[in-house]
């Protein structure tokens, strides 16, 4: 392995290609159009254009990435984690091109990759599961009768996803169609295809899993065991290694389950065995993530392995060489995302006017931006993560709380404030540990204020030009700032066009109370009811999607509606959705 293409984006990359160069691997980075001057592309010793300002015509198109790794020279793709790091198609496309694939074999992808087969796969390795559809279910009718027949609450889970998108957990019957067809969409959106299955969801669980390393010679060690309970929309908030508060009999059978599966799997490479654990100790057999994980630095720290280059080095067909390592230590990963805890966690693109990380003892920053980076609404929200190790958990919990409170980020909320309140919370500081995957949502008492006007996004495409040069004979388009500019052709457009839908756009929020004002940046992805007609308040009227989740709004009012957007429509924070009347 000589040079690694990063097939990916943010702090990932970054991480990706700091691996290669403590490894003596070049690296090569592509990017998207907003992506042109990110840290990621810089953190590379090359970058090549992938075009596109959106994941779908960048990141995601795989002839892009590919083509890519040809005209680089790479003899090696890194998917990182998200975009293409779980699709067998793109692994195989990857390996078929006679280049190196730094992932688990593509059938190991698809069996693992699809929830139902990990299912069938678990219950061959002998993991304890609850009750779910043997394959995927054909509409909501049939969830609807699987409710019936199992009970309530059910998880409604995309086939093919993760990461806590496609997942919605239904309570009542009623709102299991809205709910089916909402997963469906999240999971097209993010991972290009539609199938969802349904299981039984146990309520107030924990989300334990299991760091893994599967060699080419047949040897599966078990890193560190990790806590990701604290979640909003089944997305982790904080992690932490190793899981704190479980029994040797428990961590016994995580680690003997997690093992057998990936055996049973045929796997090699980085992997996440995930689980719940109810709250009567029950352990039941979730999924696994046929990449490398948000949260793996807090193993690294407990292990001192780096994981990354022993993907490289498994990669390579080199054997592990070593059993399940000793942990020492306590470590805390905090997830540093654009949204607003003050505002129920909504999506908050922007731009970042300071970014002012801590340091100190024990203190490790993971970071995919810098002052002056923009976070557009079609990207993930994640713009770094902090990592606080200490010799104990109550250790790690003094400096989490130090290094949160000198964290210093301005222009656009963050979850910072939930952190810091987090890491003093006897909930989640003290035994008994009574956190679940939805405390934050039914038991954490938000007094977080709402983060105030963000920074204005600074049109960057808007002052840069492309002109055209030749070099050794070869005619070359450049993308400069406008005042380098000096010779011109006829310019290109200096950046995508994106033009507004016809019947939508942003509107100004009217002031009287009328008005259903959008909470958040976002795209119309639905349209639940018709212009003129008779709604009652809490009604769904619209779904809007930022940063790769859906956001539904209710009517705050009983009424007539009018002045509906269309949907694609683009629409701003506090404009108005549309007007309720009596």
């Amino acid at each position: 392995m000589r040079k690694v293409l990063i097939a990916n984006r943010g702090e990932i990359a970054v991480r990706v290609a700091r691996a290669c160069r403590d490894a003596g691997i070049a690296s090569v980075a592509v990017y998207a159009d907003p992506d042109r001057d990110a840290l990621h592309v810089r953190a590379a010793d090359e970058a090549f254009a992938l075009g596109g300002d959106t994941p779908a015509a960048s990141y995601l198109d795989m002839a892009k990435v590919l083509q890519a790794a040809g005209d680089s020279g790479a003899d090696a793709i890194h998917p990182g984690y998200g975009f293409l790091s779980e699709n067998a198609e793109f692994a195989q496309a990857v390996l078929d091109a006679g280049l190196t694939w730094i992932g688990p074999p593509p059938q190991a992808i698809r069996d693992l990759g699809d929830k139902v087969a990990a299912r069938h796969i678990a219950q061959r390795a002998g993991a304890p599961l609850v009750a779910g559809t043997p394959d995927p279910v054909s509409g909501s009718a049939e969830v609807v009768a699987f409710a019936e027949t199992n009970g309530l609450p059910i998880a409604i889970k995309a086939a093919f996803g993760g990461g806590g998108r496609g997942l919605k957990v239904a309570r009542t019957l009623e709102e299991i169609p809205e709910l089916y067809d909402s997963a469906v969409r999240e999971a097209v959106a993010a991972f290009g295809r539609g199938e969802c299955f349904v299981e039984r969801y146990l309520d107030k669980p924990r989300h334990v899993e299991t760091q893994c390393l599967a060699d080419t010679h047949g040897n599966v060690v078990v890193v560190s065991t990790r806590d990701c309970s604290l979640q909003r929309r089944h997305q982790k908030l904080v992690e932490e290694a190793p899981a704190p508060f479980l029994s040797q009999a428990q961590n016994a059978e995580l680690y003997a389950a997690s093992k057998a599966i990936l055996k049973e799997a045929g796997y090699v490479g980085a992997g996440t065995v995930e689980f719940l654990v109810g709250a009567d100790g029950t352990i039941s057999f979730l999924e696994v993530n046929t990449r490398l994980q948000v949260e793996h630095p807090v193993t690294e720290e407990v292990t001192g392995i780096d994981l990354v280059r022993e993907m490289f080095r498994i990669a390579d067909g080199e054997e592990l060489g070593y059993g399940d390592p000793a942990v020492r230590g306590h470590s805390f990963e905090f997830r540093i995302n654009g949204e607003d805890p003050g505002r129920g966690f909504l999506p908050a693109p922007g731009t970042v006017t300071t970014f002012a990380p801590p340091t100190g003892p024990g203190v490790r920053l993971d970071a995919g931006v810098e002052t002056g980076s923009v976070i557009g609404p079609a990207w993930d929200s994640l713009l770094a993560k902090l990592i606080v190790t200490g010799a104990t958990r109550q250790q790690a919990l003094q400096r989490a709380a130090r290094a949160l409170a000198e964290f210093q980020v301005e222009g656009m909320a963050t979850a910072i404030p939930f952190h810091r309140a987090v890491v003093t919370d006897p909930a989640f500081t003290t035994d008994p540990f009574t956190i679940h995957t939805r405390w934050i949502e039914t038991e954490f008492t938000n007094t977080i204020e709402p983060f105030g006007t963000p920074a204005e996004a600074t049109d960057t495409e808007s002052t840069r030009e492309r002109i055209v040069v030749e070099v050794g004979g070869q005619r070359l388009e450049v993308v400069l700032p406008s005042f380098l500019a000096l010779a011109r052709t006829a310019p290109a457009p200096a950046g995508p066009v994106r033009s507004r839908p016809r019947g939508g756009g942003t509107r100004t929020a009217a002031a009287s109370g009328d008005t259903l004002a959008s909470p958040m940046q976002g795209t119309v992805v639905k349209v639940a009811v018709e212009e003129g007609q008779q709604v009652e308040e809490g009604e769904l009227i619209v779904v809007l999607e930022a940063m790769k989740m859906e956001q539904p709004l209710t009517a705050h009012r009983s009424g007539t509606v009018s002045g509906l957007p269309a949907t694609g429509a683009t629409v701003s924070t506090g404009a108005a959705i549309c007007d309720i009347k009596d």
